[in-house]
């Protein structure tokens, strides 16, 4: 197993690329908590389902742009856990206004999702991880939408941005700690995140005309990918941003 005896936080993890990150992590041996925000149904079941399988997994209610909440977080697992060695950034959050409509309160929220939240989430993990000593591992999931640009979507990409030099800029920091930090890139998977394009013929048909491979992705495929950057064989890994999406970066206009 490739990540025998470490512990995972996974944020956003109840639903789409988190619970799959979260299901491979854990049938690879590692521990993992599940972090959700509202009601607790979906990411209990994870757990459950985690559980049945004799994996180690608990379920935190967290908000990720709330600083004192992603302590308590990082703080529980380790008190439950014994230890922190991956933390995956994956909650996010999208909304979709022409630019000069966008209301500026729901910038605001998808900026603390979106950046924010992985700012406070790396910053906690890494302390935890100094403390340790024995180095670890932040992954953030990102998007294609870190180069590629989404009319309509301008918070979220300029979030996506920030985070590719949030990450680069920890990597070096925390490269003495033996700390590795990289971006995972999705694009086009099939989650509930995209249920406006996946209900839509016409819409998804455009998209998939820019996806060289012409297929959605596979939360599982970022699963595995995300397991592999969490390895011992990607301890040589750090400051870079990793594309899951097809070949649609190589080819895609503006979607």
């Amino acid at each position: 197993m490739k990540l025998q005896g470490k512990v995972a936080i996974v944020t956003g993890a109840a639903t789409g690329i988190g619970k799959a990150i979260a299901t491979g992590m854990a049938a690879e041996g590692a521990a993992v908590v599940i972090d959700y925000v509202g009601t607790p149904d979906m990411a209990n079941a994870v757990v459950s389902s985690l559980r049945g399988k004799g994996s180690s997994a608990l379920a935190v209610e967290a908000d990720v742009s709330n600083p004192d909440q992603v302590n308590a977080l990082v703080a529980q697992t380790i008190k439950t856990m014994g230890r922190l060695d991956i933390f995956v950034n994956n909650a996010g959050m999208e909304s979709k206004h022409p630019f000069t409509e966008y209301p500026f309160e729901l910038w605001q929220k998808v900026i603390a999702v979106d950046l924010t939240g992985p700012f406070l989430c790396a910053q906690a993990a890494a302390k935890a991880m100094i403390q340790q000593g024995s180095g670890g591992r932040i992954l953030n999931i990102s998007s294609v939408h870190e180069d590629l640009p989404m009319p309509t979507n301008a918070p979220y990409c300029a979030a996506k941005g920030g985070l590719r030099m949030l990450m680069r800029t920890i990597a070096v920091e925390l490269a003495p700690h033996k700390i590795t930090v990289n971006n995972i890139a999705p694009g086009a998977i099939y989650t509930p995140i995209d249920a406006d394009v996946e209900a839509s013929r016409k819409i998804e048909a455009t998209l998939m005309a820019e996806i060289p491979l012409g297929r959605w992705g596979k939360p599982e495929e970022v699963a595995d990918l995300a397991i592999f950057l969490a390895s011992d064989a990607a301890g040589y890994c750090t400051g870079s941003t990793f594309f899951i999406d097809g070949g649609m970066l190589r080819q895609s206009g503006s979607l």
